[in-house]
Parts: structure tokens; sequence; C-alpha cells
């Protein structure tokens, strides 16, 4: 969970009380699902995250493992 919100920070950097302004997720967006980025308003990244929150959540619990295993020490 922690790598989620993590995840979520960072992506919103410069725009975390507007995500949908976010670059970095407006390029995410953009490449996973064909829209362009210059055409996506507040809306659309709502209506995109409902769609596909399934595939969203298991990308962030994805984060949070990928973050997790870069903590561990390796022998």
């Amino acid at each position: 969970m922690i790598g989620a919100l993590s995840f979520l920070w960072n992506s919103t950097r410069g725009a975390r009380l507007r995500p949908w302004r976010s670059p970095y997720l407006l390029w995410r967006i953009e490449t996973y699902s064909g829209m362009h980025a210059e055409e996506i308003g507040a809306k659309d990244v709502m209506r995109f995250l409902w769609q596909e929150k399934w595939q969203f959540l298991r990308f962030l619990r994805w984060t949070d493992e990928i973050r997790k295993e870069s903590k561990t020490p390796h022998a």
C-alpha cells in the first residue's frame, strides 16, 4: 500500500490537487490507451481510471512489490 501511495505522490508532483494535469500520468494514459495527451481532461482521466481500475490496482501492487524488492539487501 505504501508503494502505491508513493507512486501516486511522485507521479502527480506539481499537480497533486489536479492529477489530470500531471504530465507523467497523461503520458502513461496516452501510452496505455492511445488517447492523445493534449486532449485528455479531468473527465477523461476519471473515466479511464474507473474503466481500468483493476489493471490500475494491479499496477499499483506491482509498484509496491518493486519498491519492497529494491529495499531488500541482496547477498
